[in-house]
């Protein structure tokens, strides 16, 4: 596996996805459990999406920025989700070529950042309808609605290229093991032979920039909410704001929550599991949590879902 690349750096052209090799007993079951929960989860999100596109009632600013959360955890699930799997069934890890394991990390870290994004739209489309419901209408209009949702993918897209051109640039020399389920910054650049200060140093600028941010400003968002809740006299009112807020603000605390655990936690060996099994929580169960969440809890999702349930009962009968 020793090859030079186009800048005849590069000796190492694959490396070994670990994933967890050090639980060989427990193998199947594990392979089994995700296999479910990503059937799960694709297709709960796909049926949010299906939802959202065909059910009138659902053609809403909140709904239509929903579908597109649910489309974003279905792409998250299909990068992540399969090496995961694969790693259960190899013996000694799963290989993946060099350009293959680049390409990994920079969808993956895209849709985090996309992810970060679109759930800041979602808070402000909820300050909106509760702190300005005259105009709510006026301000989340059809265009401003694709806008947002425009802006959060090709900004989530465009974070990253820097850094794995950056990435394609370092000199990896051995070993090819990353002792991870899939290629994540650090365990990949930890590999590397060159110096990596102002690789991790820049990525960890841009990181801050598209998830700090985005959190401070869907916090900033729910304070002003939480204000204008409290103060609203009716006590019906005030659970309607709140029912409305709750499944977004479940989600973000998942979201946000798994990744602060996942790339704030010691990086020592020690912690290497610990970090593992985070990552699984955000890669994983973070978009199964979505369709459950809004459908559990979201009455305009459940009538959406009865409504095409009794028309393709109907439609079977005929």
């Amino acid at each position: 596996m020793a090859k030079a690349s186009w800048d005849n750096k590069t000796s190492v052209t694959a490396f070994i996805l670990l994933g967890f090799g050090d639980l060989p007993e427990l193998q199947t079951l594990l392979f089994l459990l995700f296999l479910v929960i990503y059937i799960v989860t694709m297709a709960g999100n796909i049926l949010i999406i299906v939802l959202v596109v065909t059910d009138q009632h659902l053609h809403t600013p909140m709904y239509y920025f929903l579908g597109n959360l649910s489309c974003l955890e279905t792409c998250c699930s299909s990068t992540i989700v399969p090496s995961v799997l694969a790693s259960f069934l190899a013996e000694k890890g799963v290989t993946i070529s060099f350009s293959g394991c680049v390409t990994q990390l920079y969808i993956f870290g895209s849709q985090a950042a996309t992810e970060s994004f679109l759930l800041t739209v979602m808070a402000y489309d909820r300050y909106l309808a509760i702190c300005n419901p005259l105009r709510y209408t006026a301000l989340m209009n059809a265009r401003v609605c694709v806008e947002l949702a425009s802006c959060s993918w090709l900004g989530g897209f465009l974070f990253n290229p820097v850094i794995m051109a950056w990435i394609y640039r370092l000199h990896f020399c051995g070993p090819n093991e990353i002792d991870h389920f899939f290629c994540d910054f650090m365990p990949l650049v930890k590999l590397s032979c060159s110096d990596t200060h102002l690789i991790t140093l820049a990525a960890f600028l841009l990181s801050a920039m598209a998830t700090l941010i985005p959190f401070l400003l869907t916090l900033i968002s729910y304070a002003f909410i939480i204000t204008a809740v409290v103060k609203n006299p009716s006590s019906t009112g005030r659970r309607k704001a709140f029912s409305t807020c709750t499944s977004h603000l479940t989600v973000v605390s998942t979201f946000y929550g798994a990744l602060a655990i996942v790339y704030v936690v010691p990086t020592a060996n020690s912690a290497v599991n610990l970090n593992k099994t985070f990552s699984l929580l955000y890669s994983l169960v973070t978009p199964l949590l979505n369709p459950l969440v809004y459908s559990l809890r979201n009455k305009d999702v459940n009538d959406a879902l009865r409504t095409m349930a009794t028309r393709l009962i109907d439609f079977l009968r005929k």
